[in-house]
């Protein structure tokens, strides 16, 4: 044989080889059990566009695993390589489609890490549903350090596969010493062509694009406490709410919640992006308003609000759990760029609790948002959940709220914060902390209407990758379409004095 064939035939079989799925084990018992494994896909519900959703062994009395799929058509494949189930995107495509309104089911065989005997365990079912996706998240990848940063990025991740890419990163403008913290990226209507970002300290300014073109912008004014900080794209108009804050922190030494994120001053503002103008929504000194959100109309803004005088007390420290948020709105009038007067729709702090982050589904006829015992910045408080309240069709004000059982969604232990609807409203995503309690990830569950089904984590490649990747992600945000901005052209306008 010649050279160069042996050469072709030593590639062919490597490729086999590790195309190759593993042969099914000699099983000598089984358990009526669910497996063990990471992150936790059982019985869970999913998109019809979602990427493979691979897993490994969360039990350390396991040495290997082997995963046999069967779709709702009956193709089967078996997948496993040590302690890893790792599925090729073209299968797990095969295995998905052929699954849509049904389920592909899941056996799961391990190997004793103690004897190298195989144990089979209880068949679960991923869930595959009619209803998409968006294409792509976005979201800020940031170590959860509480004084400093160093190397943070806004990242977008194509959710039908596992193509991430960088929107904006913090040292592109900046130096091996001094970057920029940057923060809150918002999209109008789920596109990219009208979007923005914060960048703070050097080069700093808002960033925002109108008609894919990119400017920066100086929001603090005369008449604003500072420059705008929380955002709201209107849906139809080329305007953006925004929050107004002067934040502090304070650290506990005993407390399981370490960390107290709080304003002494919050105001309510609107920027108007033709004629680069800012006007005040509420300003009362002895309010905290802070979280503007539109209405899917354009005819509303919700927000949330608390007393002052709590967070300006000199003995803060002792009675930081007494401020509570409750929530609001106020009608708008788009022809005149005028609000109307403050309506009370769920009075949280009468319960002990406290509100943040609202977010109105695309139907109008849910609001979302993080609730916890105290305080705005839920995301730091381990009583952190998300709650879905339904909205009254013939008034703003609920009397008596009623709520969809969200328990699908949320942890019993950990935070849950910053919801997040899909555009087709089927999907509500959170950035949660159930994995360690340290680093805030992407949960998605499934809303058909009347019920959130078990939560399931963002897929990687490498499910190891979750846990080595020692970043938070910050404010999941669903986007139809990529940023067609580049870095490069982002890093210019960002340059720009």
């Amino acid at each position: 044989m010649r050279r160069f064939d042996l050469h072709i035939l030593c590639l062919f079989l490597v490729l086999v080889s590790c195309s190759s799925h593993p042969e099914m084990p000699e099983v000598s018992s089984s358990v009526d059990a669910l497996p063990s494994i990471f992150p936790d896909y059982t019985d869970v519900t999913v998109p019809s566009n979602i990427a493979p959703l691979n897993f490994m062994l969360a039990d350390s009395a396991y040495s290997g695993i082997v995963a046999v799929f069967e779709s709702a058509k009956g193709t089967r494949q078996v997948y496993g390589k040590e302690e890893k189930v790792m599925i090729p995107q073209d299968e797990w495509q095969q295995l998905r489609d052929e699954s849509i309104g049904g389920s592909i089911k899941v056996s799961v065989f391990c190997q004793q890490r103690s004897n190298l005997q195989w144990v089979g365990f209880g068949q679960f079912a991923i869930n595959i549903a009619c209803d998409p996706i968006d294409d792509y998240v976005s979201y800020r990848l940031i170590e959860p350090s509480y004084v400093i940063y160093n190397r943070m990025s806004i990242a977008q991740r194509q959710l039908s596969s596992f193509d991430e890419s960088e929107i904006f990163n913090n040292m592109v403008t900046g130096n091996n010493r001094n970057g920029q913290c940057i923060n809150c990226h918002s999209y109008q209507n789920y596109g990219t062509d009208n979007m923005m970002f914060h960048v703070r300290v050097l080069n700093g300014g808002t960033v925002i694009v109108v008609d894919g073109k990119p400017r920066k912008v100086n929001l603090k004014r005369q008449n604003t406490i500072s420059a705008g900080v929380y955002p709201s794209w209107h849906p139809t108009q080329r305007l953006i709410a925004f929050s107004t804050n002067q934040t502090h922190q304070y650290f506990h030494t005993a407390d399981k919640n370490k960390v107290e994120v709080f304003d002494t001053e919050s105001d309510l503002v609107l920027y108007d992006i033709d004629r680069d103008s800012v006007l005040v929504i509420a300003n009362d000194s002895d309010r905290l308003e802070v979280f503007p959100t539109w209405t899917p109309d354009g005819k509303g803004l919700y927000y949330c609000s608390a007393p002052a005088q709590v967070a300006n007390s000199d003995d803060y420290r002792s009675n930081f759990e007494e401020l509570r948020y409750n929530l609001y709105y106020r009608p708008f009038d788009p022809s005149t760029l005028s609000f109307g007067e403050e309506e009370t729709v769920y009075v949280a702090d009468s319960l002990g609790r406290s509100v943040s982050l609202p977010r109105v589904s695309p139907d109008g006829q849910f609001l979302a948002f993080a609730e916890g015992g105290y305080g705005c910045f839920n995301i730091w408080h381990h009583d952190a959940d998300i709650r879905v309240m339904r909205l009254a069709q013939d008034s703003i004000v609920c009397s008596q709220p009623k709520f969809v059982n969200a328990s699908g969604l949320n942890s019993q232990h950990y935070a849950e914060s910053y919801p997040s609807w899909s555009s087709n409203g089927r999907w509500l995503m959170c950035a949660s902390r159930r994995d360690d309690g340290n680093y805030s990830r992407i949960y998605i569950s499934y809303f058909d209407g009347e019920k959130i089904h078990k939560a399931f984590e963002l897929p990687q490649e490498d499910p190891q990758q979750i846990i080595v990747r020692l970043k938070s992600y910050n404010r999941p945000e669903f986007m139809k379409e990529s940023v067609k901005v580049s870095l490069r052209e982002f890093a210019r306008t960002v340059g720009e004095r």
